[in-house]
């Protein structure tokens, strides 16, 4: 199978990994991930191809493309315009694809946390492990209802909340919370 890697731009963005060492999806915002991913490819010395998706073309031009080419990476990066979901299903559509991954990070939109999760279980081997950013979401999800926030925080803490309540549900992974930062959630996919 060939090598591959999508690239997050924005809140749709989506970083996948596979090569012959251990294979990645990270769905991230590249603005604050790119020096990481760069270093990570170019440290690791990963045989990878990059297939780099955003909703909007200028974002990855601007602000990680340079970042990326500074890491001397930028060889292996094929710019993609569009959101995540439909990169996705179509990788959970081709059943070569499921239990391939061995590591998915996810730091995306929130709105969308339990749509990546519905498809990136799929992706994910027995053993491999999946992250997600921001599950304490600034202490919201578990604020008292009356508690005063953000307009921001208000909005995308209910579905924060939701993935929290899915995945401490869902028999195949058990799962580990980190209070690091905005909160880090690990789960090992078991079955």
């Amino acid at each position: 199978m060939e090598s591959g890697v999508i690239i997050p731009h924005t809140v749709e963005g989506v970083l996948l990994a596979k090569g012959t060492t251990p294979t990645w999806i990270l769905l991230i915002v590249l603005v604050g991930h790119a020096i990481l991913l760069s270093q990570l490819i170019k440290h690791l010395y990963l045989l990878l191809q990059i297939l780099a998706m955003d909703i909007n073309k200028e974002n990855y031009e601007e602000i990680g493309l340079p970042i990326i080419q500074k890491a001397g990476v930028a060889h292996k990066i094929d710019f993609r315009e569009g959101p995540a979901l439909p990169v996705l299903d179509l990788l959970v559509e081709d059943k070569n694809n499921h239990g391939t991954y061995d590591f998915i990070f996810v730091d995306a939109d929130k709105d969308n946390y339990i749509n990546y999760h519905k498809r990136i279980i799929e992706l994910v081997k027995v053993g491999g492990v999946i992250g997600y950013d921001n599950t304490l979401w600034n202490g919201s999800v578990v604020a008292p209802p009356d508690a005063t926030l953000g307009k921001y925080v208000r909005y995308y803490s209910d579905f924060v909340l939701e993935l929290n309540k899915a995945l401490a549900a869902d028999p195949r992974i058990e799962i580990c919370m980190l209070p690091v930062g905005d909160g880090i959630t690990l789960c090992r996919r078991s079955s």
